[in-house]
């Protein structure tokens, strides 16, 4: 059994050490994503999981407690970009409890350490756990004078403009205290995050995912301005007095904040026992759904502030308190059928259509299935899902919104399942085409890849690829959406991109359609026509051809500056691809890059065997070829004879020097390469190309600046940029002789950070890579 599935108990001292060092990475990657990015990628039950398994393990090894234990640790490092400010006293985190044997456990400890009898129980009291983002707000003579975010918990980031924009926290407080600190969390009200976002998708922004998100995003803001146009909160829940004159318990204190002006939770509760505990939970639980804002849980907290101090802390986590959370909200409803998505590369996705249910905040109808396997019950690395229970149309399932994000099916409830329910079969041919499906696995798929063949010939991929090629990043043709290509391709006026150009032959039958009139049409065609010199980077990401994105492209464009030299190098590359005999060697097991070099440089001298039984023949020696590589070659061919014999027939069909020189271009890479001579080696692809360039004339791609400061970089840009769009940051920065990528990598040499970054920022930070704003930005750039 695989360590990271053993039982604490059971494991060796090598492989705890070893499933030790696996979490602290983990869970610190989570808690970057979470803390600074903004963008989680997995449940909070799924992160209490993996912080569980970490303190399982330190308690049976606590000779192996690391230095970077996730257990000394609170939420992630400051955000780059804002000045950074030590807090006074750390600002802790929380234990978890899970379930109700967790919070009895927890009040025994509490008693325990303050050496109480088993009737003896302090009072505790139980708050709302607002899902949002902690703040400090220290007051200086009444004044407010500093605000800060959590951080690292002992190191924060110093957004004290931000804050003062926020209505709830007052500027100034009555207090004879000289310096005073309030904690509370900033959060946004659900009826406002819809508004929000209502808004940003009707002004075409990116909407955010949920309101945790958009609160700690606000908030983040480099810009002040920005933050005080949404519409945040703030709740407190504790403080720091250097005078100490605050109330003897945590109630009376929170009810003091009040009276200075902070706004407190309303469903704060005493209690007397763990039953008054798991009553509080209860009742929150319940009605969370009628509350304005999103809560995650109930915080415990031992009342009286003197038995807090004496219980005091442990791993940098309160004695005192405890945070019992919320399971992910879950719903039952019927899978009604699964329909097949086919997109523009031919990837077919099964879609499961649900009965409508409420979950997490927004009605499901969708849920993707991912795959075959999915839908068997196996996941990606062939462990079982849902227990192995597969989904068949009919099913009674069990629907989650994991992190309140993205709606997935957890379980199927078998009790429930229909005599009419059959084992669902993926389809053999294309639901669109009727061509062959063919399943593979790709780097940094989720699993086996079920694709159509047919190509262009395939409605649901030529409409799709159609919409692509006008969308605003490829052609940008205005007024030419999916709704206008989807209606001339059911009327057989566009079937392929050089359709679109002959749209005036059409003319008149086109204004006798309904929301069509002469001028919108003229409209339409001169927005055509302005696009029949399109750039040549553009042009190429138009056709919508694998592994050819808008980066891929513009390097391949100021690599060949012209079409022409592009279409002549791959044309090339096309007659000197690899031949089936070739491709057969690279699929035998065992057998790497380095060793079939060797075995190709070495074939004309390889000879058969002597004698029938090939198999019982000693394999030659070659350098760099092992004996288990000799071991795939014949597993894969039958034989030695027969491996040796495909050995020499790949070195006849191995690839030329034009195939491999298009896979050395920097930025290219043998991926895209072999996706650009597929597509020119296809003749109803290279002919709907002939019929398109008689239409259009790609333009040179413009001569890239090389004095620039930003030239040979390679940038990211996330977040909103508020002083001008994407594209036009990424036009200027390969204007100016920069890479633009998607993704942070090693490679990375700049991340331009707007409001709102999220994950790539939060990888730019792991990896070291520098960070600047939009301003920053304009000035490097200009």
């Amino acid at each position: 059994m695989p360590a990271d599935q053993k039982a604490a108990k059971y494991l060796t001292r090598k492989e705890a050490a070893l499933e030790l060092k696996r979490l602290a990475a983990e869970i610190a990657r989570h808690d970057k994503l979470y803390h600074r990015g903004d963008a989680p990628i997995i449940t909070d039950a799924e992160y209490d999981k993996l912080r569980q398994r970490n303190l399982e393990i330190e308690a049976h090894f606590p000779q192996l407690v690391r230095r970077d234990s996730p257990t000394t640790n609170v939420g992630a490092a400051p955000l780059a970009g804002f000045k950074k400010v030590q807090h006074e006293e750390p600002m802790l985190s929380l234990d978890n409890a899970f379930d109700d044997e967790d919070v009895a456990a927890f009040v025994r400890r509490v008693q325990r350490f303050l050496s109480l009898g088993p009737s003896e129980i302090p009072e505790f009291i139980a708050e709302p756990k607002i899902d949002g983002l902690s703040a400090s707000l220290i007051y200086e003579r009444g004044k407010f004078v500093r605000g800060a975010t959590r951080g690292d918990g002992t190191i924060g980031e110093d957004v004290t403009q931000n804050l003062a924009t926020i209505e709830d926290i007052p500027k100034g407080i009555q207090t004879s205290s000289p310096s005073f600190e309030v904690r509370g969390e900033v959060y946004m009200e659900l009826a406002a995050f819809h508004e929000m976002n209502e808004h940003a998708q009707r002004v075409g922004e990116q909407p955010y995912v949920n309101p945790r998100n958009a609160a700690a995003g606000s908030l983040r803001q480099l810009n002040p301005q920005v933050t005080a146009r949404r519409p945040l909160r703030f709740y407190a829940w504790g403080w720091r007095d250097v005078s100490d004159l605050m109330p003897a318990t945590h109630y009376d204190g929170l009810m003091q904040l009040k009276d200075l002006g902070f706004p407190v939770s309303g469903l704060i509760a005493r209690c007397q026992t763990v039953d008054h505990l798991l009553d509080a939970y209860n009742v929150l639980l319940k009605n969370r759904s009628q509350l304005n804002h999103e809560i995650d849980g109930v915080v415990y907290k031992v009342n009286n502030r003197v038995l807090q101090k004496r219980l005091g802390v442990v791993s940098r986590r309160p004695r005192w308190a405890i945070a019992h959370k919320f399971p992910a909200e879950q719903r039952q409803t019927t899978l009604e059928g699964i329909d097949i998505q086919v997109g523009r590369t031919g990837a077919l996705t099964p879609v499961g259509r649900l009965a409508p249910v409420f979950v997490g905040g927004v009605t499901v109808t969708n849920v993707t299935l991912h795959n075959a396997d999915y839908i068997r019950g196996v996941g990606a690395d062939g462990a079982a899902i849902r227990g192995g229970k597969d989904l068949r149309v009919g099913d009674t399932v069990v629907v989650q919104r994991a992190g309140d994000v993205i709606p997935q099916i957890v379980d199927v409830i078998l009790e429930k399942r229909p005599k009419s329910a059959r084992k669902y079969h993926f389809p053999e041919t294309c639901p669109r085409c009727g061509s062959a499906v063919a399943r593979e696995l790709e780097p940094g798929e989720e699993g086996v890849i079920a694709r159509c063949t047919g190509g262009l010939n395939c409605p649901a991929q030529a409409v799709e690829r159609l919409i692509h090629f006008v969308s605003r990043r490829a052609m940008d043709i205005e007024g030419l959406g999916a709704k206008q290509i989807e209606e001339f391709y059911e009327l057989g006026w566009v079937k392929e991109p050089a359709d679109i150009f002959r749209l005036a032959d059409h003319r008149d039958e086109l204004m006798t359609r309904e929301g069509y009139g002469e001028k919108s049409v003229t409209n339409l065609l001169a927005s055509i026509d302005a696009r029949r010199a399109p750039d040549f980077s553009r042009f190429l990401f138009a056709l919508g051809i694998r592994d050819i994105g808008e980066t891929t492209a513009g390097v391949i464009a100021r690599h060949f500056s012209s079409w022409d030299a592009f279409e002549q190098a791959v044309r090339a590359a096309v007659k000197a691809r690899p031949g089936e005999a070739y491709e057969a060697l690279t699929r035998a097991p065992g057998v790497g890059d380095g060793a079939r070099a060797n075995l190709l440089a070495a074939a004309h001298e390889l000879k058969a065997p002597k004698g029938d039984l090939f198999e019982e023949a000693e394999p030659p020696k070659i350098k760099g070829v092992s004996a288990k590589a000799w071991d795939g070659l014949i597993a894969a061919f039958g034989s030695l004879g027969e491996a040796i014999a495909a050995i020499k027939a790949a070195a006849k069909h191995a690839p030329g020097e034009d195939y491999l020189e298009l896979g050395r271009i920097n930025g290219v890479g043998p991926v895209a390469a072999d996706h650009l001579v597929d597509f020119f080696a296809e003749k109803h692809n290279t002919d709907a190309l002939k019929r398109l360039l008689k239409e259009v004339t790609p333009r040179d791609e413009a001569k890239v600046a090389t004095s620039s400061k930003v030239a040979g970089l390679t940038i990211v840009f996330t977040g909103t940029l508020e002083q001008m769009t994407r594209d036009e940051a990424k036009a200027r920065a390969i204007a100016l002789g920069a890479k633009v990528s998607g993704s942070v990598s090693k490679n990375t040499n700049l991340v331009v950070a707007g409001p709102g970054a999220g994950s790539k920022l939060a990888e730019a930070e792991k990896l070291g890579v520098e960070v600047i704003d939009e301003n920053e930005w304009i000035k490097r750039s200009s």
